[in-house]
């Protein structure tokens, strides 16, 4: 059955679909109330989906009584204390599992904060109903931008992309980016795939598993991430990419069909 399309204005319209966002949440006390009205904006346009916000013990501030506050007075808003989590990889799989089991038929993952603007949503969903398995925010194509960022994690984020698709033989103009959207069924096959990821390279992982996918770039407008990477992340992406890599040179290249 084709997706319904709400006109929104006169040359904006949106797509309204079962969906979900899975939403990392950890110390956002300072931006909870501004992120979390602009994702319920865009519920109110859209005129569905859930938003879950997965919580664990690195949260030292208000976070969790301000997410359950929040759940408790719109049920759009779910909140999911985790403390089992151990990483960052953990909790957007513990909120993928989540909106798996509620039956969504599509899922964006974003980051909390207002780093990923919550106002492209309407575009990932766009992407997903027309054809498309995964729809990929980029910050390196026409349209796509990085700002208030150092440049040590903006280079890292360039030079992340560019030896990946040397060493992996991917394609996309931005394969480090952690806002991107699917349909439940790739969900169910990536969660069910041994990731080796415990950190930054786990997008990279994703997407380089899923090239194969029917997929497309979005543009998105990323505003200041954190000013470093731990030492123990980058280790955790050099390994993973040196797996792969090992992989490929022998004729194993890993793959998500």
């Amino acid at each position: 059955m084709p997706p319904t399309i709400l006109p929104a204005s006169p040359d904006v319209f949106f797509y309204q679909s079962n969906f979900a966002i899975v939403t990392p949440m950890a110390n956002e006390e300072n931006e909870f109330d501004e992120y979390t009205a602009a994702l319920a904006a865009e519920l109110d346009k859209i005129q569905s989906g859930r938003v879950y916000m997965v919580i664990d013990n690195v949260t030292k501030d208000r976070t969790l009584e301000m997410a359950r506050a929040l759940s408790a007075r719109d049920d759009r808003f779910v909140t999911i204390w985790a403390p089992e989590n151990r990483n960052i990889v953990h909790a957007y799989l513990r909120g993928y599992r989540e909106a798996l089991a509620n039956g969504h038929d599509i899922i964006i993952e974003m980051d909390a904060g207002l780093s990923h603007d919550p106002r492209a949503i309407p575009m990932f969903l766009r992407v997903l109903n027309e054809g498309n398995e995964c729809a990929f925010g980029s910050r390196f194509i026409n349209g796509g931008s990085i700002y208030k960022s150092n440049f040590k994690r903006t280079f890292l984020s360039k030079i992340g992309t560019y030896l990946s698709n040397i060493l992996l033989g991917s394609t996309m103009q931005d394969m480090t980016s952690g806002y991107q959207g699917f349909h439940a069924n790739v969900v169910a096959e990536f969660m069910a795939y041994p990731l080796k990821s415990t950190a930054h390279f786990y997008q990279t992982e994703l997407r380089y598993l899923l090239r194969k996918k029917r997929f497309a770039e979005i543009p998105i407008h990323y505003r200041a991430p954190s000013p470093s990477v731990s030492e123990n992340a980058i280790k955790n992406s050099l390994s993973t990419l040196w797996h792969y890599f090992k992989l490929r040179l022998a004729g194993k290249a890993a793959l998500i069909e």
